[in-house]
C-alpha cells in the first residue's frame, strides 16, 4: 500500500496557519485553536497528520521557553492527555499492549516502558520522552 501525500491539500492547511516562530501569547494562543481540534481527530489524512506535527513542534517550542514544565510525572501526563483528549483504557488497548497492560499503568502498578512511551507519543502525537 502506497501512501499518498496531497501537496496542494497541505498547502491549503499551510495556508490556515502560516508556520513560523511562536513569539507571543496570541500567536500562541491562534496556534493552540488550530490544533486542538487536530488533536481531538483520530481519523487525520497524511496531510492533517504532517501539518499538526509542525504546529506541535511550533507550539512545544515556545512552552519550553515560557512555560517550563520541570519533572513531569510520567503517569499524570498520560492521565492529563487521555482526560483531554477524552480517550478510554480501551482505545489504549493495541497500542501500548493488552488490556491487563494498560489498567496496570494507568492504576500506577507499572512503569511506562520505552516501547510505550514511544507508542503513546505518537498516539497522542507528544514527544515520548514526556512519558518517561
Amino acid at each position: 500500500m502506497t501512501i499518498t501525500f496531497d501537496k496542494t491539500v497541505y498547502v491549503n492547511l499551510l495556508a490556515e496557519f502560516v508556520p513560523q516562530v511562536i513569539n507571543s501569547e496570541a500567536e500562541y494562543d491562534r496556534a493552540l485553536a488550530i490544533a486542538e481540534p487536530l488533536v481531538a481527530n483520530r481519523n487525520l489524512s497524511n496531510e492533517e497528520s504532517q501539518f499538526l506535527s509542525l504546529i506541535v513542534t511550533l507550539i512545544e517550542d515556545y512552552e519550553s521557553k515560557h512555560y517550563p514544565m520541570g519533572d513531569v510525572n510520567p503517569l499524570a501526563a498520560l492521565r492529563h492527555l487521555m482526560e483531554y483528549s477524552g480517550t478510554s483504557r480501551q482505545d489504549l488497548v493495541g497500542s501500548i499492549g493488552s488490556q491487563d497492560v494498560v489498567t496496570e499503568i494507568i492504576n500506577g502498578n507499572r512503569s511506562i516502558s520505552q516501547v510505550e512511551a514511544k507508542a503513546l507519543g505518537v498516539y497522542f502525537q507528544v514527544s515520548p520522552s514526556l512519558f518517561t
